[in-house]
């Protein structure tokens, strides 16, 4: 039976990255849905993400077995999607993990994300954490896929980062987590420490920036098949 991926974007961004990821998706013969976030919309909040996923795959009308994809701020969207949906698997691909009731503003000090990356800096010599997003998010992707990608970003509300996460427990749903191994944003030996800490698994790793929807689409469907 064909599985529906149901995508989620992260920060600022749109359905638009995953569009070489669903492509090859469907040559496996799967569906993808990769909907906008209402990111832009100073009124919409982390259940207002949840529920424009929602719309769109109920509009799709799916059937059958559902994997929800979530990668990067989208990691807040995602867990509440998969129980909606009643999803068989959730996939977190470098993305944020959220703990009970969590705001997104308290995320990185809970987590120790400023201090990860101001190590991760003085190692690489700032690399990691570095303004310029050629740099810092899209290193390895190439430049004209990057340029496009870079244009098709929208501004990021802050609407959501003072709203707890609305869920007051993880859903039970199976998770997987995708570290990338080159990530200058999320340096990978705090990912590793934060999927430990928060979801209990081990990660899958992949060679890659924060961007593997761009930087190696094909590889990443084919480890979110399993």
């Amino acid at each position: 039976m064909a599985t529906t991926y149901v995508l989620i974007h992260g920060a600022g961004e749109s359905g638009s990255c995953w569009r070489a990821v669903a492509a090859e998706l469907k040559r496996y013969g799967d569906t993808a849905i990769a909907p906008d976030l209402p990111c832009d919309d100073d009124l919409a909040g982390l259940r207002e993400y949840a529920d424009a996923v929602v719309d769109a795959v109920e509009s799709a009308r799916v059937r059958g077995r559902v994997v929800v994809v979530a990668h990067s701020f989208g990691g807040f969207t995602a867990p509440q999607v998969a129980e909606r949906l009643e999803a068989e698997e959730l996939v977190l691909v470098s993305a944020m993990v959220p703990a009970p009731m969590e705001p997104p503003g308290d995320w990185w000090e809970n987590t120790g994300f400023e201090d990860a990356v101001r190590r991760a800096a003085r190692d690489d010599d700032g690399l990691t954490g570095n303004e310029d997003p050629f740099v810092c998010f899209y290193h390895d992707v190439p430049r004209p896929i990057a340029e496009r990608a870079l244009a098709a970003t929208r501004q990021q509300s802050g609407a959501p980062v003072g709203r707890p996460w609305p869920l007051p427990r993880w859903p039970a749903v199976r998770t997987r987590y995708v570290l990338c191994t080159g990530d200058r944003f999320m340096p990978a030996e705090f990912a590793r420490r934060m999927v430990a800490e928060r979801l209990g698994v081990v990660p899958e790793e992949l060679e890659t920036g924060h961007m593997p929807m761009l930087s190696r689409p094909g590889e990443l469907a084919a480890l979110l098949r399993g």
